[in-house]
């Protein structure tokens, strides 16, 4: 049986979850790298005047890695260097297809060391982009936190980031309990289990709560038309004024396609997905609920987009989903021993049911962030609203894309789908069969939910 992992091996932690165990770095230490945290700290401004690009390109000199001396401050540099190069290609009314050296060369060591992609990450973006307002014990509490940096200096785009380092935090209670499940099951001890499992799905349960938490101080509007154009990628982002091709960093001329930071680059998910060995497939090629007593041979390829997001990541936490990947048994134990432990099947569907439901309300926020603001973008957006990158006006029929350029809705939808189908008894298939289990509140105005 594969060796059983320990957490902290591939800094996950008790506490945070995949969030590092202590405060981000807030600037570099570094006299030397006082150019790049001027300009990022002055970034909202340089948007604002539209004076980003120019001053990259005229002030900012190319500047060594060879002073990084601690992951922290690797950290904080490929942070900087994400706002910097997005500030760059999407901070003024045509976007542009290469970085300059300056900001290209640091970038890509910076992203090699920390084995991430050289673009905005959710890594970047959340997980390494908040700070303390007051100092405190209490390093989590999220009335106490803000963002380091934004690209607006907007109170909406800092809470956008922060709910989502909350859902990380709540979600290390998750994490525990999902590997509490996990050695249940190599210990073959089933009380522990269906504790374990019952545990979990009430964790999934409340992070739906935080998700919708997003409606407390992000408006809509301010989202749609201020903020998520920064956070595009370059890949599938040709009807919006990038190269079909990709992004030139620097010198090197072969153009590079990478995703923008997206939720789906979350390590907290795709740990519940793996652990309830729930399977995602490309668009339109989902595989049906397997049946009870029968054998479906599943000959389709798993979700491309799924198992890329894994490499937008930071290194160890992609290595730590793949040894679950590995050690995962869960499922396969609750088929096992259900018939004479109903109350374990029941538990084990329960998670799917909350996963399922979390997603739902997933739906419902990029419904109203996203989905409404582009019906209603002519009449809503001013004529001063800044139409560049995601929020251009698209032509009539033309599907709304994500920042890791996906389209949307069925994408989520289909994933929501999936979620149900690993089901183990019949009543949790019926319950959590397409078009049963929706969320219970009611849809936005506009919107017909299938």
């Amino acid at each position: 049986m594969t060796q059983f992992p320990n957490i902290e091996d591939f800094d996950v932690f008790p506490q945070s979850g995949f969030l590092p165990s202590s405060l981000p770095l807030v600037r570099l230490p570094q006299a030397y790298y006082q150019p790049w945290e001027d300009l990022v700290n002055n970034l909202p401004a340089l948007i604002l005047a539209k004076r980003i690009r120019q001053l990259v390109d005229t002030k900012l000199p190319v500047l060594s890695t060879d002073q990084l001396s601690s992951e922290e401050e690797y950290r904080r540099a490929y942070q900087v260097l994400g706002f910097l190069g997005h500030g760059y290609v999407w901070g003024t009314d045509e976007p542009t297809n290469q970085l300059p050296e300056q900001l290209a060369k640091p970038w890509l060591e910076v992203s090699q060391h920390l084995r991430l992609p050289p673009v905005a990450t959710y890594a970047g973006l959340c997980l390494w982009n908040f700070k303390q307002i007051i100092p405190s014990d209490d390093i989590w509490d999220l009335n106490n936190l803000t963002s380091i940096n934004t690209f607006t200096g907007s109170i909406d785009e800092s809470w956008f980031y922060l709910v989502s380092v909350y859902f990380e935090y709540q979600g290390s209670f998750a994490i525990k309990v999902g590997m509490d499940a996990l050695k249940s099951v190599y210990d073959n001890d089933i009380p522990k289990l269906i504790d374990s499992l019952q545990n979990l799905a009430e964790a999934i349960d409340h992070l739906g709560s935080v998700l919708m938490r997003m409606e407390e101080m992000c408006d809509p509007h301010i989202f749609y038309f201020r903020i998520r154009p920064f956070l595009a990628g370059w890949k599938n982002m040709a009807d919006i004024g990038l190269d079909k091709n990709g992004m030139i960093y620097g010198n090197d001329p072969i153009p590079k396609l990478y995703s923008g930071g997206s939720n789906g680059q979350s390590s907290l998910i795709q740990f519940l997905d793996i652990l309830l060995s729930v399977k995602h497939y490309s668009t339109g090629e989902r595989v049906p609920p397997h049946k009870q007593g029968e054998t479906i041979i599943d000959d389709k390829p798993e979700n491309s987009f799924m198992d890329d997001m894994k490499t937008y990541m930071p290194g160890k936490h992609h290595d730590f989903l793949n040894r679950l990947q590995e050690s995962t048994k869960i499922r396969e134990f609750v088929l096992q021993h259900g018939n004479e432990n109903p109350e374990l099947i029941l538990s084990y569907d329960g998670c799917l049911a909350m996963l399922k439901s979390f997603r739902d309300k997933h739906i419902q926020i990029v419904t109203r962030y996203v989905v409404l603001q582009a019906k209603n973008k002519v009449k809503m957006g001013s004529s001063s609203t800044m139409r560049s990158g995601l929020a251009k006006l698209k032509k009539k029929g033309e599907e709304e894309k994500g920042t890791g350029g996906t389209s949307l809705l069925p994408f989520l939808k289909q994933c929501r789908d999936e979620t149900g189908d690993p089901a183990a008894g019949n009543w949790g298939k019926r319950i959590l069969s397409d078009g049963v289990m929706r969320l219970k509140y009611s849809k936005p105005n506009g919107i017909n939910e299938d």
